[in-house]
């Protein structure tokens, strides 16, 4: 991919991550406090960046803007995010069902570390990892932004297919 393809991927991965931020302002973007009940998460579609069928919710901060972050992801079973990386660091908790997570440039279920409800994992930013959801999987992603996604390979992109 051309560093200036690459850059407008980026780019507009950053705006759809920005606009899914609005519907978050009343679930808690202040820099003191924030009290986010489940009840009132705003669930919303996963920027275009994912493969369909996610969807998220941005509980503070915007994840399309430099500085701090929290949003939650839902992924139905069967759900695959191929090998791909991050620019920032980012810490990964397991709310609810079970994240099959993968280290490296290719996809090898049977080398996965399975993280259930309550587990945690550090992401290095650049680190190529993937991951797989066999069950419906809520996580809860922290960091800095700008979030972005990166591709490995670039025909994995969802995007790429939108072209």
């Amino acid at each position: 991919m051309k560093t200036s393809t690459k850059t407008k991927a980026i780019s507009l991965a950053v705006i759809i991550l920005g606009a899914l931020a609005g519907p978050a302002l009343a679930q808690g973007t202040s820099d003191k406090e924030s009290f986010v009940n489940p009840k009132d998460i705003k669930w919303g579609d996963a920027p275009p960046s994912m493969p369909k069928g996610a969807k998220i919710a941005v509980l503070q901060g915007d994840p399309g803007k430099p500085g701090p972050f929290v949003l939650r992801l839902m992924v139905p079973a069967g759900y695959k995010i191929a090998p791909h990386w991050h620019s920032q660091d980012e810490s990964l908790t397991v709310i609810s069902g079970t994240l099959n997570f993968g280290i490296g440039d290719k996809p090898e279920t049977g080398k996965t570390h399975a993280l259930t409800a309550g587990g945690f994992h550090f992401l290095s930013g650049k680190d190529h990892h993937y991951v797989v959801a066999k069950t419906p999987t809520v996580i809860q992603v922290s960091g800095s932004g700008p979030f972005d996604m990166t591709y490995i390979n670039p025909d994995d992109d969802p995007q790429k297919a939108k072209k």
